[in-house]
C-alpha cells in the first residue's frame, strides 16, 4: 500500500564489472563505458556508466521493494542530467505524487542522487499499477 507523498530510498552502487555485464547484455559496448585511455580524452576524463544501467534500479525497486508484491511498471521518463560514476554511492528517491484509485495506480517521481554531492543525476516520473490494490 502507498500513500500520497510518501517517500521510498533505496541506496545502491555499481562496479566497472557491473558495466562491464550491462555492456555484454545490451551490446551498448560504447568505450566511453568500457575504455579508460578512450574516457580520459573526453569531457568526463573517466568512464561513465551507461544511463540506463543507473536508470535500471527504478525497475528493481518497483519490482521487488516498493510498492511490493502485484506492482507492474507502466511507464517510465527519464532525464540523464549528470554522469554516473562506478564505485560511487547513489541513493534512489520515490516520491508518490498521485494515486489513481479507480485503476489502482500510482504516479511517482524517480530520481537518482549521488549522495556526496546531493547532486541529481537522473530525473524522472513512473507510472505503476498493482495487481491487488494501490490503497
Amino acid at each position: 500500500m502507498i500513500e500520497l507523498g510518501q517517500v521510498y530510498k533505496h541506496s545502491f552502487s555499481f562496479t566497472q564489472k557491473d558495466v562491464e555485464k550491462f555492456a555484454e547484455v545490451t551490446g551498448d559496448k560504447n568505450p566511453i563505458h568500457l575504455d579508460n585511455a578512450y574516457a580520459a580524452q573526453t569531457v568526463f576524463k573517466k568512464p561513465i556508466m551507461h544511463g540506463f544501467l543507473g536508470g535500471a534500479i527504478f525497475s528493481k525497486v518497483f519490482g521487488t521493494l516498493f510498492p511490493g508484491e502485484g506492482t507492474i511498471y507502466l511507464k517510465q521518463s527519464m532525464a540523464f542530467v549528470k554522469p554516473m560514476f562506478v564505485d560511487t554511492n547513489y541513493e534512489a528517491v520515490f516520491t508518490v505524487k498521485e494515486i489513481i484509485k479507480e485503476k489502482n495506480r500510482a504516479i511517482i517521481d524517480t530520481n537518482i542522487i549521488e549522495v556526496s554531492t546531493g547532486d541529481a543525476t537522473i530525473k524522472g516520473e513512473a507510472t505503476v499499477m498493482n495487481t491487488r490494490e494501490i490503497v
